[in-house]
């Protein structure tokens, strides 16, 4: 399983092509409208985002932004076996959006269909038989009208498009994370297992003195899709504040893979993207906790992470095994979505274990500012609880 695409739902698809063209260095691929719905194709690297707006009341993008605000509506993933997926949905009593569809084009083969996870989140579930992910996606075959550089690229176009994108900042998709409410973290990992087949590996408890929240790692059955699965155990947790803020779960934030998180940051900065504000005394922190380690940093290279803000982490048996991480502002203008980006050396694993509590806090430091962290109450929730035993 990969992930083949993300599909946000905002007010303005065009705007939001846009900006992510100009401040995050993605590539307009195609654009077109339905009856009701526009849609812009986005790439960086092996990352492909799907962006549409309503164009008219009838539009699905437009019941969705009724009920939140806007922000991915499907996390659509390449499988082997499509039908197989949807009956396993069907026995979990899941809402099947769009049963299986096949269409058979120049290209080759299409198969596809909807299921409903957490909130109003879908994953779209695809089989490509000879079509491959940059050529063809299934919203595109209920669009009536293109934009004159939509046609299906020539293998001139093709390699052209590949070639430009070896000089993208952001390279691929590392992981998903997934906003749930208090109490519904145990029904969406059963959820994930039965249905998709993902495992659960690590279990995080996280608790400051002002909120808290528990995370659970999903992985699929390959590695190459891993979804933290978070839900909140206070009342003014950041993970509340989402779900309240966003009409329910939903996603939190992608985190996008860059070979050069130092040049990527310095970058996007420049072209006006707020990243969360990490305190000197982290880096102060840090320094002491690495000297055992020797950690494989220059001067320079401490210097650039501390005047950029990245948080850093390493596995205490191989040190060279760098994370590097940092967190946008909301995408969105409310509390909701955002982008990590994240560096990873010598194939550094994990999910930056040791940086979970100052990223916490750095976004308690946001709510703070937004006095929406006041007054919190404890949410009880024996799956959290279970789990934290089981660790």
């Amino acid at each position: 399983m990969k992930i083949d695409h993300v599909h946000f739902y905002v007010e303005d698809a065009a705007v939001f092509c846009d900006w992510l063209v100009h401040t995050l260095g993605f590539q307009r691929f195609t654009s077109g409208s339905s009856n009701h719905t526009y849609t812009e194709v986005v790439t960086s690297g092996s990352i492909t985002f799907l962006i549409s707006s309503p164009l008219k009341s009838e539009s699905p993008v437009a019941e969705f932004l009724y009920l939140h605000p806007p922000g991915v509506a499907d996390i659509a993933f390449l499988v082997e076996d499509v039908e197989v997926l949807i009956e396993k949905a069907i026995v979990q009593e899941t809402p099947v959006v769009q049963p299986p569809q096949e269409r058979f084009l120049r290209q080759g083969r299409l198969k596809w269909g909807t299921i409903a996870s957490c909130g109003s989140l879908v994953h779209t579930l695809i089989e490509r038989g000879g079509i491959s992910q940059e050529y063809f996606f299934p919203t595109q075959l209920n669009w009536i009208s293109k934009t004159a550089n939509s046609e299906l690229p020539s293998l001139s176009r093709k390699g052209n498009h590949r070639k430009q994108d070896t000089q993208k900042i952001l390279t691929s998709i590392d992981h998903v994370v997934l906003n749930v409410a208090a109490g519904d973290l145990g029904r969406a990992v059963s959820w994930y297992q039965k249905v998709l087949g993902f495992c659960p590996q690590q279990i995080f408890s996280i608790e400051t003195q002002q909120s808290g929240l528990y995370s659970q790692v999903m992985v699929d059955s390959t590695g190459e899709v891993q979804l933290p699965i978070n839900e909140p155990t206070s009342t003014n947790s950041q993970i509340q504040e989402f779900i309240d803020v966003n009409g329910g779960a939903g996603v939190q934030h992608i985190a996008l893979l860059t070979s050069n998180i130092v040049e990527a940051i310095a970058q996007i900065r420049c072209r006006g993207l707020p990243f969360i504000e990490v305190p000197l005394s982290y880096y102060s922190k840090l320094r002491e906790g690495s000297g055992s380690f020797n950690l494989p940093l220059s001067a320079e290279e401490w210097e650039q992470i501390a005047t950029r803000q990245i948080l850093v982490d390493w596995q205490q048996q191989f040190p060279q095994a760098l994370l590097l991480q940092t967190f946008t502002q909301p995408i969105f203008g409310k509390p909701t979505f955002f982008f990590e980006l994240i560096e990873r050396r010598f194939q550094a694993k994990g999910f930056g274990e040791g940086n979970f509590m100052a990223l916490f806090e750095a976004i308690e430091r946001e709510q703070n500012k937004r006095g929406t962290i006041a007054h919190a109450t404890q949410l009880g929730n024996n799956y959290g609880d279970e789990s934290t035993k089981r660790s």
